[in-house]
């Protein structure tokens, strides 16, 4: 059985996620924002192992996060899940481009760089990363419209030019990013047309299959089989600008370099 760390897993594809693979009989541990969801993550998946608590849009506490995460032991596989969309109604549209860059890119960046290193690094992206700005101009300057389809493009384009890096520079580990369609969770909404269960089976699969089609590093899928990304994405250039901006951004440089 598996050991697994599930970013975001308070509710939404994580903690179906997480649901899947407790009851498989693997080992979970959750994440949640704070420690009043952590317990309702908790309470609603009592087979978890425990639950970890971060507000990833805090560089800090994200990197904190990866402290405790170390704290427990080694992981076979962590699951890249925490992702944000959906502007909060109160709040000013380009503070809020920040927190997403914040969770849905430098979160991953600095959680892969921190954790002990896993077996498997699986990274939730979207098909909306077709439509991200490879030439990372978000990261180089803060955001200064109210784009937020666009900034969330990027962040998602950010995530596999992530996974596709990993994969380049840690060979021993099976590195992947994938889309889980546009499915009806809290973010996805009510009305999406999407699977919502391979949504969540396609990170499970990448996580703990041993099916050859699984054991792979360095690939983009949707629904358990593998897709054309955005070409940029796998291109050594554009990784190694991305991972030069996450470092300046961060403090925290790529380990194995």
């Amino acid at each position: 059985m598996a050991d697994i760390f599930i970013t975001g897993s308070a509710d939404g594809l994580g903690h179906l996620a997480a649901k899947l693979l407790v009851s498989q009989g693997h080992h979970v541990v959750l994440h949640a924002r704070n420690a009043a969801r952590g317990r309702e993550a908790l309470a609603k998946l009592p087979g978890a192992d425990k639950v970890l608590t971060a507000d990833l849009s805090s560089l800090e506490e994200t990197k904190r996060l990866a402290a405790d995460v170390n704290a427990v032991g080694a992981f076979d596989a962590v699951i890249h899940n925490a992702g944000v969309y959906n502007l909060p109604s109160r709040q000013d549209a380009g503070d809020f481009q920040q927190v997403m860059i914040n969770i849905n890119t430098l979160a991953p960046y600095i959680l892969t760089c921190l954790i002990r290193k896993p077996k498997r690094l699986i990274y939730l992206s979207s098909g909306s990363h077709l439509g991200g700005d490879q030439s990372l101009k978000i990261l180089r300057s803060p955001p200064k419209s109210a784009r937020i389809y666009q900034t969330y493009s990027d962040t998602k384009l950010h995530d596999v030019i992530l996974a596709f890096a990993v994969a380049r520079k840690w060979p021993e580990v099976y590195s992947n990013a994938l889309d889980p369609g546009w499915v009806p969770t809290k973010m996805g909404g009510a009305g999406a047309p999407d699977d919502l269960e391979k949504g969540f089976q396609t990170q499970t699969w990448l996580a703990v299959s041993n099916d050859e089609q699984a054991k792979v590093s360095g690939s983009y899928f949707y629904h358990q089989k593998q897709k054309r990304p955005l070409p940029a994405a796998g291109d050594m250039d554009v990784q190694e600008k991305f991972l030069s901006l996450c470092e300046h951004i961060t403090g925290i440089h790529f380990p194995g370099d």
